[in-house]
């Protein structure tokens, strides 16, 4: 705990937490929300496409989207380390983050493997993805709802949290 605690009070965490200006906590949350929109907007545009919505558009070409979907986790990644440095003891602590943090893990595995196992098929665009390659797409939506709500939930859930006790229980 001393360490999140010093992590907090260093001058750039008091910064962000308690300056005016629009490029602390407000412009760096709202990069954090740019970033999850290129990211899990691409993810959903290519896991919606593989489970079947939009077939006459092709699938091969949605490949083009990963970049796009890695400019957006870096940003989250950085922006989102910067709120989290903000208030470390807190949101270190909180059993939601645990969670946002094991379902960004396991969406960020699933994106290798759609790779692997829709993008390198040689049969893609060919007929319809394989029951590996829906399940994949299946789960990558399941895994970034899962994140994004454990993110929101954040802020209702924990010790520090403002919550009512009954979420403040549920919650850890």
């Amino acid at each position: 705990m001393e360490i999140l605690a010093s992590l907090e009070q260093s001058a750039f965490s008091a910064w962000v937490r308690e300056s005016g200006s629009l490029w602390a906590y407000p412009g760096i949350l709202f990069m954090h929300t740019i970033g999850l929109g290129l990211l899990v907007g691409a993810s959903t545009a290519i896991d919606l496409r593989i489970l079947g919505v939009a077939s006459r558009v092709s699938l091969a070409p949605m490949e083009r989207f990963l970049p796009i979907m890695w400019i957006g986790f870096w940003i989250n990644a950085v922006s989102g380390s910067i709120l989290l440095v903000a208030d470390a003891s807190t949101k270190l602590t909180n059993p939601a983050f645990a969670v946002k943090m094991g379902c960004i893990a396991l969406a960020v595995v699933d994106i290798f493997l759609i790779r692997r196992y829709v993008f390198r098929d040689p049969g893609l665009d060919r007929g319809s993805v394989s029951p590996i390659g829906k399940t994949l797409a299946a789960m990558s939506l399941l895994f970034w709802t899962a994140a994004m709500t454990a993110g929101r939930l954040m802020a209702y859930i924990g010790q520090d949290s403002g919550a009512p006790e009954f979420f403040n229980r549920i919650g850890g």
